[in-house]
């Protein structure tokens, strides 16, 4: 038996993998987790920003080395992704280090940094276009393997600039720039250009989409990991917390509406009213408590304890889905998609 080859009783399902920046690490341990099971398999991943990332490193380890060619690259980027960040102007001061909510906020670089993104954008600050992550995904992922692998099949979201449409990229054509199509926070980089387009991130319009893994793929089983926070008790009052929550609502719009289309087509197959639909079964790890009480500028916090924090979390959250729901898996739901996004 080859390391990818499937075993006897194991279900597949489709991923859809929430961006995020560093919280992405959560995402990271769930994968491992699952990855260490081989009961589960995936068919499809359905990816956005930090999402995409774990996706194209899931793609390429499973290709080269099976699951725990997977592990292992999905460990491997994080970790340099981390020294990376380490020596960048935005590395984590003392003060944050010693932060629960393991905030940005006594970083002289990444204070200096987001005042500065308010006045000029990334083409007056960055002319050159350089960018560390598309040297590092560069440097670990090998995108031809990605792109000719038939392990799993990978779609990244996009939003189009011009149009305000999203874009699916499907693996065949997957490079780090468009990797980095869906994560380019306006404020933040150069919007990569593809064939004449220019994007942004895909969390604009579809956190993940969920639609390419219903029609591309045979599983009925989707299981999000979801990072965005839905619900924050706290009233935002100063500039950063109000920035970040327009953005987390804005960043759930997309799936919200895509999950009601969901719920009202699931509605009419099980009522009888609709013949030849494909039913779906949805299934959530979510982190969205965790999150809730992590500082907004924890998505640009790449210190390896908290990577590994998050990682951990992750590991804990998908153990007791498992645990919880693997029986159930291509025979039901195991999120109320009415309770938790409508």
């Amino acid at each position: 038996m080859t390391a990818n080859e499937p075993v006897v009783g194991q279900k597949k399902v489709n991923m859809a993998l929430q961006g995020g920046g560093s919280h992405g690490a959560f995402t990271w341990g769930v994968l491992d987790r699952l990855l260490e099971d081989d009961r589960i398999a995936f068919e499809g991943i359905t990816a956005t920003s930090a999402g995409g990332v774990n996706a194209v490193l899931i793609a390429d380890g499973l290709a080269a080395g099976g699951r725990q060619g997977a592990r292992d690259l999905l460990r491997l980027f994080w970790k340099k992704m981390s020294e990376m960040t380490s020596q960048s102007i935005i590395a984590p001061s003392f003060f944050d280090k010693m932060n629960p909510k393991f905030g940005l906020e006594h970083s002289p670089g990444y204070v200096m940094t987001d005042i500065i993104s308010r006045f000029l954008s990334p083409y007056q600050l960055n002319p050159l276009d350089v960018n560390p992550m598309r040297d590092l995904l560069n440097e670990v992922v090998d995108f031809d393997r990605v792109q000719k692998q038939d392990v799993v099949d990978v779609f990244l979201c996009a939003t189009t600039v011009r149009t305000g449409k999203v874009k699916i990229f499907n693996k065949k054509e997957i490079t780090a720039n468009h990797v980095l199509a869906s994560a380019c926070l306006p404020f933040v980089m150069r919007a990569p250009e593809i064939d004449g387009e220019i994007y942004w991130d895909g969390g604009f319009m579809g956190n993940p989409a969920i639609f390419p893994v219903i029609y591309g793929c045979k599983s009925c089983d989707v299981v999000m990991v979801h990072l965005t926070p839905m619900v924050r008790t706290d009233f935002p009052t100063d500039s950063r917390s109000i920035l970040n929550r327009m953005q987390e609502i804005s960043f759930n719009s997309s799936l919200m509406r895509e999950m009601r289309a969901i719920a009202f087509v699931t509605q009419l197959i099980d009522e009888g009213k609709m013949s030849g639909g494909k039913r779906m079964f949805m299934h959530l790890i979510e982190a969205e408590d965790v999150i809730r009480d992590l500082s907004g500028s924890s998505k640009m916090n790449a210190d390896w304890k908290f990577l590994t924090h998050l990682f951990d979390i992750g590991r804990e959250r998908a153990d007791a889905w498992l645990a919880a729901n693997f029986d159930r898996i291509g025979k039901e739901s195991t999120v109320d998609i009415q309770e938790r996004w409508l």
